[in-house]
């Protein structure tokens, strides 16, 4: 960690002067690159303006992708020429006015929908895929469910080096500088898929030893086995889709990802119907059906995102013209955010494992309860997902450009925006929440079950949203240490222990461990509200 020195309209005793207009960093080292870059087609204002101590304004602007940029207001010349970036940017907010709330919430929000859409597009088709394997049986949901926890164990390094570059592409966007983003894009894109080959492989030969370690039934292990390899086969593919569309959320594309995973969800959905229940010619798969319909959405999804990083004019333009070296600094930036975050999700993960391997122990029907609870939940976070998103961008941009009143405020407009729909989440869920479930299953059992857990969930929409949007700005400053500080006395020293203690010691069953998971999001929701407002992440350096 290493402070950056503060932009200096922030301690500038003028109350007249606009503190809230987003201000070129004046460093000297980057005036005279600047100069350096474009001294041959500048116009002497402009060439002037440049190495003059006078700061010049920063703006947020989109593109006609969609594409959200905080870059400096350049001179009606140079406008025209696109800047000398190769890029040509729609001015979005006027360089004479001031960040006000509203204006602050219209950039989240427009920047946050697409994400919204696509996390809840996600979850719907997550949803859609549950219930179609739910009519299979309790054994059928159980298997799907208890394949996830490894996998998403197993996957925990891609995680973070999504968050990783995501923070790093945002503030060299946010810097303007595009080469360094692009070059960030390629380091990762080929990491990722060597582990990705790796990771899969692994998982493929050792399946069984770990359904085993998950404590499976023989009803469920039936159809566990075969639906792991299968997926196992396709992670690579989800991989380096995740991977491509981290890095154009970076550079404040949310809009492409959202239409390639809306796609690909659809495709899922299409085949799932076809290949689970043998209709229109297909043949009757069941669970196995499920995977295959996974293995193929994820091939296309890979196929679109590497399109959308490869061509030109995309966000992120990653090309292998020039030969291909591991480039060292890049590594360090990236880990320097990612290993915290890799940390983290090693250490969630693990506490899952351990917080799964308790509810399996309840029976087939209770864990497939269980199952329906989870999924139900995760459509619930969507909107904080998506909000979360917005809030990496914009703060790691806001940084970037050296703005760290932007930062802040964004990060706070973001997460009371959030609230808006964590309210009316808690109130359905909670009156509403059995009907919901019934959609999963026709298992009296389950259905009663999930609807008591669901009570549960409602109380904790809004700390967890909060939660969710709050880190994502944290993750964009880069300061992924205390996600994994509020990460690692949530899981483990309340959620595992808790569950523990209220299901083994207190026989309170599924209540129990769903008391203990909400007794943890309530936990880092106050961590981490507390470390975005001390304000020591606008210090950090990526």
């Amino acid at each position: 960690m290493s402070n950056n020195p503060k932009h200096p309209a922030a301690d500038s005793g003028s109350t007249g002067k606009r503190e809230e207009e987003l201000l070129l960093p004046t460093e000297k080292q980057e005036k005279e690159d600047l100069v350096t870059g474009d001294s041959a087609g500048a116009t002497p204002a402009l060439e002037s303006a440049v190495t003059s101590t006078v700061e010049e304004e920063m703006e947020v602007e989109f593109d006609s992708d969609g594409v959200a940029v905080m870059v400096p207001k350049l001179a009606e010349s140079d406008a025209a020429s696109g800047g000398g970036s190769g890029r040509q940017h729609n001015r979005l907010i006027n360089p004479d006015e001031e960040l006000t709330t509203q204006r602050a919430g219209q950039i989240a929000l427009r920047l946050a929908l697409p994400s919204l859409i696509e996390n809840l597009l996600m979850s719907l088709v997550g949803m859609a895929d549950m219930i179609m394997v739910g009519r299979l049986g309790a054994a059928a949901t159980a298997a799907v469910g208890i394949t996830n926890q490894p996998i998403f164990f197993a996957t925990a390094i891609f995680q973070a080096l999504n968050v990783g570059t995501t923070a790093l592409v945002a503030r060299l966007i946010g810097a303007r500088d595009y080469k360094q983003a692009n070059e960030a894009a390629r380091q990762t894109l080929v990491l990722v898929t060597i582990l990705g080959f790796i990771v899969s492989s692994g998982l493929f030969l050792f399946s069984v030893p770990i359904l085993h370690a998950m404590k499976a039934e023989p009803d469920t292990m039936a159809y566990a086995i075969g639906y792991f390899r299968i997926v196992c086969v396709s992670l690579v593919f989800a991989q380096i889709t995740m991977a491509c569309n981290a890095q154009v959320r970076g550079a404040g594309d949310t809009r492409n990802p959202m239409i390639n995973n809306t796609a690909t969800n659809l495709i899922n959905v299409v085949l799932n119907y076809l290949l689970i229940n043998g209709v229109f010619g297909f043949p009757r798969m069941e669970v196995a059906g499920a995977a295959t319909a996974t293995a193929i959405s994820r091939f296309v999804g890979m196929c679109m995102a590497l399109a959308l990083v490869f061509r030109g004019n995309s966000s992120i333009h990653i090309s292998f013209k020039e030969p291909f070296r591991f480039n060292w600094d890049i590594a360090r930036r990236v880990a320097n955010v990612g290993l915290p975050s890799a940390i983290e999700q090693f250490v969630m993960r693990g506490g899952n494992l351990i917080f799964a391997t308790t509810v399996t122990g309840l029976g087939t029907v209770t864990y497939a309860s269980h199952v329906v609870a989870m999924n139900i939940q995760s459509l619930s976070m969507a909107p904080g997902m998506g909000f979360g998103m917005a809030a990496t961008t914009l703060v790691g941009q806001s940084l970037g450009a050296k703005r760290t009143d932007w930062a802040e405020a964004c990060g706070w407009v973001t997460q009371r925006m959030s609230m808006f729909l964590a309210v009316p989440m808690t109130i359905y869920l909670f009156f509403f929440g059995t009907t919901v479930a019934r959609l999963y299953s026709d298992v009296p059992t389950v259905i009663e079950q999930a609807g008591r857990v669901l009570k549960i969930v409602a109380f904790t929409q809004v700390p967890q949203m909060s939660q969710v949007v709050l880190a994502g700005g944290l993750r964009g400053a880069g300061d992924t240490r205390w996600s994994l500080y509020s990460t690692t006395i949530g899981i483990w020293g309340v959620r595992v222990v808790l569950a523990l203690l209220l299901v083994n010691h207190f026989q309170m069953g599924l209540i129990g461990a769903w008391t203990a998971l909400a007794a943890d999001q309530l936990v880092r929701s106050a961590i981490i509200i507390l470390r975005f407002r001390a304000g020591h992440w606008k210090s950090i350096k990526v």
